[in-house]
């Protein structure tokens, strides 16, 4: 993700330079906004939807910083052309201050990638470069040669070796991408044959590979770096056999890693899990330590933690793409709501969306999403006997944004069953009141559990505390 600290140090070196409409160079950086299904497709198979699309995310915020950094330095106009997305999604996912940003004109790739020519030339620009998101060795020194050759050459194209190329550079109109065969091998050969019939001089620049398929993939990075699944769900279980299958069904995907954190089930759990294809470890009893244990064990892009009787929305991945494209996001969670109807639930989950949207306060039974590095940084889940995840959201709070998702979880209302729905949200209120007022949880762990089991286990869990 962007650095807002780096960006505004930039913004400010910026603003003393030459205004943008006056500069004469200009790069255009044409990509897409980032969404799991509709980037990079060809990756889907090996990566997963979102997996492919955090692929796509990084290249594209690679490729935008290296270009920044040119801008500064060669006093270069620098312009992001975008197909999907909306112009506030761009300016809440780019933070970097100078760079101006359009949609793509319609047609095909050939009418677009003119269109945008044709937008930097009227805007006074006389020497054009355009540039993909799909090439990770992309540098300055790239962009500096490209640009020296425009001075003595009408065209220059950086071929890549696929049989297309990763830049082509102008300094005036020309008639190169009309009526031209796009996404097959002889497109860099087809416009060859094109320069050299309307007579022009042309430059070629060092030959670079994109990144659209698997093998491409193997060939960029190592084994151990990637792939990685995008998700990895981290789930704290105990004595969860019966709930698991129906948690576990719509994660069974290439871009979710699952791991389940057992505290020394009795039932099947851990058969149950490793069945459905997620990864078992052993962890002290305690959902604290069980999270925190998954979480070392995880690789995944963003933590997912999930309660074993909460059950995703069918959009869970979109969600949670969506909302952390915001780097000032520092947590997230779905909204609630409970397969129990009882008297005084639909109440209950109203209380419940508003303390968590007004208020910023999720609670573990809504999915806590966020990135890995933040969650490090907040140190975790606090080893405590009650509300680990209370705490953990009010520390995050003091980060970041918290953010709640339109969709919702759907969570057991077996506790509301079993102890009543009055009592249920007392003790619930009663804990979360005692914790934001300072009272260390496990004063307050006596109000968890109503039956002799449940005390027994916060006994347990407050020792190794």
């Amino acid at each position: 993700m962007f650095n807002r600290g780096i960006a505004k140090d930039q913004m400010e070196a910026t603003a003393m330079g030459t205004p943008p409409t006056e500069r004469k160079e200009c790069v255009i950086v044409f990509g897409r906004y980032p969404v799991p299904g509709r980037v990079k497709t060809r990756l889907i198979p090996a990566l997963g939807a979102a997996g492919a699309a955090e692929l796509h995310r990084r290249l594209s915020e690679q490729t935008l910083v290296t270009c920044f950094d040119y801008g500064r330095q060669a006093n270069a106009r620098i312009h992001y052309c975008y197909d999907g997305g909306t112009p506030q999604q761009i300016d809440r996912w780019l933070p970097l201050p100078g760079i101006t940003h359009s949609h793509q004109r319609t047609g095909d790739l050939g009418q677009r990638m003119a269109g945008a020519f044709d937008a930097a030339f009227h805007e006074g620009c006389e020497r054009v470069v355009l540039v993909g998101t799909d090439v990770p060795d992309l540098s300055a020194a790239q962009l500096t040669a490209a640009f020296t050759a425009l001075e003595s050459h009408d065209v220059v194209l950086g071929p890549s070796s696929d049989g297309g190329y990763w830049l082509v550079g102008l300094k005036r109109r020309l008639d190169l991408f009309s009526d031209m065969a796009w996404g097959n091998h002889r497109v860099l050969e087809n416009t060859l044959r094109r320069v050299r019939r309307l007579g022009l001089r042309h430059a070629r620049l060092k030959v670079l590979h994109d990144l659209d398929t698997p093998e491409d993939l193997k060939i960029q990075y190592s084994q151990a770096k990637w792939p990685r699944p995008y998700l990895s769900v981290v789930i704290p279980a105990l004595n969860e056999a019966e709930n698991l299958v129906t948690t576990l069904a719509p994660l069974r995907r290439p871009d979710v890693e699952v791991v389940v954190a057992d505290g020394g089930s009795q039932d099947r759990t851990a058969e149950v899990a490793a069945a459905m294809g997620a990864r078992v470890i052993s962890a002290p009893r305690g959902r604290a330590h069980q999270q925190n244990a998954g979480a070392r064990k995880s690789q995944g892009a963003v933590l997912l933690f999930l309660h074993a009787d909460t059950l995703l929305p069918a959009d869970f991945m979109d969600q949670i793409f969506e909302i952390l494209m915001d780097p000032l996001v520092a947590l997230g969670a779905f909204g609630f709501s409970t397969d129990y109807s009882g008297l005084g639930m639909g109440l209950i989950t109203w209380a419940t969306q508003l303390r968590s949207t007004r208020f910023h306060l999720p609670y573990g039974d809504q999915g806590l999403f966020l990135r890995p590095d933040t969650y490090v940084k907040l140190g975790g889940f606090p080893e405590v006997v009650i509300a680990e995840d209370l705490l953990l959201v009010r520390q995050a709070r003091r980060v970041g944004k918290i953010a709640i998702a339109p969709s919702v979880v759907v969570t057991s209302g077996r506790r509301w069953r079993r102890y009543g729905v009055l009592w249920t949200t007392l003790v619930n209120y009663l804990i979360a009141g005692g914790c934001l007022a300072g009272v260390p949880p496990r004063y307050l762990a006596f109000l968890y559990g109503r039956n002799r089991a449940a005390r027994r286990n916060v006994t347990m869990a407050e020792k190794r505390s």
